[in-house]
């Protein structure tokens, strides 16, 4: 009996805290739809003085006038320019600085198909193949070709090829090639006085070939590319 009366006292307290199901047909605010209907055409009427709404259709059934016709498109501001407008007329194109031969109406009546492949013709027949040619001999004053003897040459700089007396060779060299303005001229000068194979005022102390520290290098650089 007890379990029994238990039972239903944790019933009734559990009916007790269960929330309350609100009436969703019964509107928000206000006791059913109709009433809500009712407050809102009251506002709407308030708002517009006391009239309704009127339908979108009802506006307005006047036709607009054309832009041209208003005289819109053909008024000019201070510049005398045109107003941009639709209803004006296509600007008119014309040819901008286009010459007559890339113009084909112009030089349709001048040229013709024919013409341009019997013209074509003609520059194959006169085109002429010119062969290389061996290099002309240089003319000089018979001294040295300091480039050609550049370029013959095989051995590097410091590379000793000939014989030299070592006997005071430092102070040969230094009172040798002082003389000059330029190295080109100092191996210019030492094989004209029978140089590389002889070297009568020591120009060339290590035997290389090359006089006052000339270097063959540029010369061989330029032909090598």
């Amino acid at each position: 009996m007890k379990r029994i009366l238990l039972s239903l006292a944790a019933l009734g307290a559990l009916a007790a805290c269960s929330p309350t199901i609100p009436n969703s047909g019964a509107g928000v605010g206000f006791g059913d739809y109709k009433e809500f209907e009712q407050k809102q055409a009251a506002r709407d009427a308030a708002l517009n003085g006391g009239g309704a709404l009127p339908p979108p259709q009802a506006v307005s059934s006047e036709t607009l006038a054309p832009a041209a016709a208003s005289g819109i498109a053909q008024a000019t501001n201070a510049g005398g320019a045109v107003d941009a407008s639709p209803t004006n007329a296509a600007p008119v194109l014309r040819a901008g600085g286009i010459s007559a031969e890339n113009d084909f109406n112009a030089v349709s009546g001048q040229r013709s198909i024919e013409g341009d492949a019997a013209k074509r013709a003609q520059n194959q027949q006169e085109f002429q193949v010119i062969q290389p040619t061996a290099l002309p001999t240089r003319q000089g004053n018979g001294e040295p070709n300091i480039v050609a003897f550049a370029i013959a040459a095989k051995n590097a700089k410091g590379q000793r090829v000939y014989r030299r007396n070592g006997f005071n060779a430092e102070r040969k060299y230094q009172r040798a090639c002082s003389g000059f303005a330029s190295q080109d001229q100092a191996q210019q000068a030492f094989m004209a006085q029978g140089g590389p194979q002889k070297d009568r005022k020591g120009m060339d102390p290590d035997g290389d070939g090359f006089a006052c520290a000339w270097d063959p290098a540029p010369f061989r650089n330029a032909v090598s590319g």
